[in-house]
Order: C-alpha cells, then sequence, then structure tokens
C-alpha cells in the first residue's frame, strides 16, 4: 500500500510541475518589458526618496531643487506608462 501511495504522490508533484511550467511560459516577459519595469521601479523609488525629502527641507533653494527633480521624475514615469 505505501509503494501505490508514493507512486500516486510522485504523479502529482510531476503533475504540478507541468501546471507550474505551462503557467510560466505564458507568462514569460521580454527583455525590453522586464527592463522597462525595472526602470520604472527604480523611478519611483526615486520619487518617493525625494517627497521624503521634500517634507524635510526647510531651505528655499533646496526645496526647488527638490521640486525640479520631483517633476523630473513625474515626466519620465508617465513616458513609461
Amino acid at each position: 500500500m505505501a509503494r501505490g501511495w508514493e507512486s500516486k504522490d510522485v504523479e502529482s508533484q510531476v503533475e504540478a510541475k507541468k501546471t507550474m511550467s505551462a503557467a510560466s511560459a505564458k507568462g514569460q516577459k521580454s527583455p525590453e518589458d522586464m527592463r522597462r519595469e525595472q526602470e520604472k521601479k527604480d523611478l519611483q523609488l526615486s520619487r518617493t526618496r525625494i517627497v521624503n525629502d521634500l517634507q524635510n527641507a526647510t531651505h528655499p533653494n533646496h526645496r526647488k531643487s527638490l521640486e525640479a527633480a520631483l517633476e523630473h521624475l513625474d515626466q519620465k514615469i508617465a513616458k513609461l506608462r
């Protein structure tokens, strides 16, 4: 009985592996898509950092610089959409 159970378990593992492989093959992205997604994530991370810096900035020139950088990042992010 244990041998039958093991073979069914192995069969189910093989079937699960085939299902996962088929699902991942459908969802594969091109290198260009992956590069664009990574660039977008990087820009959003930079944007978050600048927003946090802007909240703490007190000097007017520093605030202007951060606001300009924020506007530039927003434009780049919009182009990637």
